[in-house]
């Protein structure tokens, strides 16, 4: 798997990259090192674990557990929830860390393991290095300081946490959904039946798909990767509105009455303009990442409202926010982070605030939503390329400055080198999709070109 941990925590094939013993190990290894950072200084320490409904998230849930308490860690076992409600219930119970189970969109076969700091915070990478580091050097035989009788970890369900996590979310809403008819789609995942009696309690009629989940069809045709069976739904029930979540229900994307799709930039784009209205939107500044659409950012310009862009990744988009204090930041993929109410991209929260506006303005998704208009957008994938010299080749920067020129004022260009692959993506949005097309098949020719 190479360096374990990646943007989102260790992932890979359950059982076969991620395995039990894996999972034991680092769990071990996370509690050694927070204790050596004096997090647990002065205190029995506490871990809240959760999952998503995989198979797998079984035995990995069990072998989290056992190696966090056979290090003298009590864990509260919360079962099967969000990965955002596990950050919240870390931060609100007090617990000194947070365990997520769960590989978010992936397929069914994969799982991961997500660690998060006192306060439901993303651990900081110098950590998880260190947890990295002191795994690798017990999985080789170095044996582990071990406590008995008393000091080993106690394990307790904490059934609690649903209601916790609902009644949090409901106390974040500016105004009731009644009127509402939502359509939600569970992707089979996590939030099967938080968001839907979340949504309920809210005062929406709710249809749910995608709530079904086996431990075996988790983002199965469904979910926020897959809007066609929401697209249908919404179309069939005559909603307002439908909202899909992914796997572990950190992401949101949404359909309106015309079953037409309404993307992430979108989504910040109407959560912005709500947000200023409430006096909530601080610095009157939205956070997103390069990859947003372009027209997402002269519809922000027009309105008055800053745009700070950051890297591709949802963690970059949430150091920006955390390091200025800004209180909205996303990507255009649905991860939405609402910093005043969480720590990390909610998606149940996200599809009750955007249904919220819905409610509370009186104006259909469709037409909030129209605040900007998407760009046509065309992304080539550019394979066996040397991804190093993207920005350093004079022949790759005079086929981008003539790409720019061409575009003018309503078009734009960024090549992207893969943080895992040997590839550049070469993305360009234009006024016209052929256009675009146009331009990005003849960047994707230079790039080859120059790079390969």
């Amino acid at each position: 798997m190479g360096r374990l941990f990646g943007t989102d925590g260790v992932r890979g094939v359950a059982n076969a990259d991620l395995t039990a013993e894996m999972a034991l190990g680092l769990s071990v290894a996370a509690a050694h090192v927070l204790a050596e950072a004096g997090t647990f200084e002065g205190h029995r320490p506490t871990a809240v674990v959760g999952r998503d409904p995989r198979a797998s998230g079984e035995f990995l849930e069990a072998a989290v557990v056992a190696g966090l308490a056979s290090a003298g860690v009590d864990v509260l076992r919360v079962g099967v929830l969000p990965t955002p409600a596990v950050a919240f219930l870390t931060g609100s119970l007090g617990a000194d860390l947070g365990v997520m189970l769960s590989a978010s969109h992936n397929a069914m076969p994969d799982n991961g393991i997500k660690f998060f700091a006192r306060g439901g915070h993303k651990l900081a990478d110098e950590l998880e290095d260190r947890i990295e580091s002191v795994y690798e050097e017990h999985r080789t035989g170095a044996p582990w300081d071990r406590p008995t009788g008393a000091g080993v970890g106690r394990v307790r369900e904490y059934g609690e946490g649903f209601d916790r996590y609902v009644e949090h979310l409901l106390g974040v809403l500016p105004n009731r959904l009644e009127g509402l008819k939502v359509v939600l789609d569970e992707a089979h995942g996590a939030a099967a039946r938080v968001s839907p009696e979340a949504f309920r309690r809210a005062g929406a009629e709710v249809v749910t798909i995608g709530a079904e989940p086996d431990g075996l069809n988790i983002n199965d045709g469904c979910g926020s990767t897959h809007l066609d069976l929401l697209k249908a739904a919404v179309l069939e029930h005559g909603a307002d509105l439908g909202i899909a979540h992914d796997g572990d229900a950190d992401r949101c994307l949404a359909v309106d009455h015309t079953g037409e799709e309404v993307d992430g930039d979108q989504i910040l784009a109407v959560l912005a303009l709500a947000m200023r209205e409430q006096s909530a939107l601080r610095s009157d500044t939205v956070v997103a990442t390069v990859m947003s659409n372009l027209g997402f950012k002269l519809a922000m310009e027009r309105e008055g409202i800053r745009l700070v862009q950051t890297a591709v990744g949802d963690r970059y988009v949430l150091e920006e926010m955390k390091e200025h204090g800004f209180a909205l930041g996303g990507e255009q993929s649905g991860h939405v982070i609402v910093l005043d109410h969480a720590t990390t991209g909610d998606g149940t929260l996200t599809g009750l605030l955007l249904a919220a506006r819905v409610a509370g303005s009186g104006r259909s998704l469709r037409e909030l939503a129209s605040v900007m208009e998407r760009l046509p957008q065309v992304l080539i994938n550019v394979p066996d390329v040397d991804k190093s010299r993207v920005k350093t080749s004079a022949e790759l920067a005079s086929a981008v400055a003539d790409a720019e020129r061409e575009l003018g004022a309503t078009g734009r260009v960024l090549l992207r080198p893969s943080g895992t692959e040997p590839l550049v993506r070469v993305m360009v949005e234009a006024a016209d999709i052929e256009q675009a097309r146009s331009v990005a098949g003849r960047l994707a020719d230079a790039v080859k070109s120059a790079l390969g």
